[in-house]
């Protein structure tokens, strides 16, 4: 896989998967503020956590892409 194919795939991805672990995170408060148990909406801010890390490097690791992408192809 060329420099160029991994950033197309990896920054979209990356994008998305930080909107999902923000969306989650929204998701986990809104039950902690409806009384849920600890351990519902403490699994479900866990969890938004690890998708949001991931969307990070995800991402991070597309711009590494571009960058190689760029310095090739001066």
């Amino acid at each position: 896989m060329t420099h160029f194919q991994k950033w197309r795939l990896f920054s979209p991805l990356g994008l998305t998967l930080i909107g999902l672990g923000l969306s989650l995170l929204g998701h986990s408060i809104g039950l902690k503020l409806q009384g849920n148990s600890t351990l519902i909406w403490f699994s479900w801010g866990t969890l938004s956590l690890i998708v949001c890390n991931a969307g990070i490097a995800i991402f991070a690791e597309g711009v590494k892409a571009r960058v190689l992408f760029e310095v090739q192809n001066r």
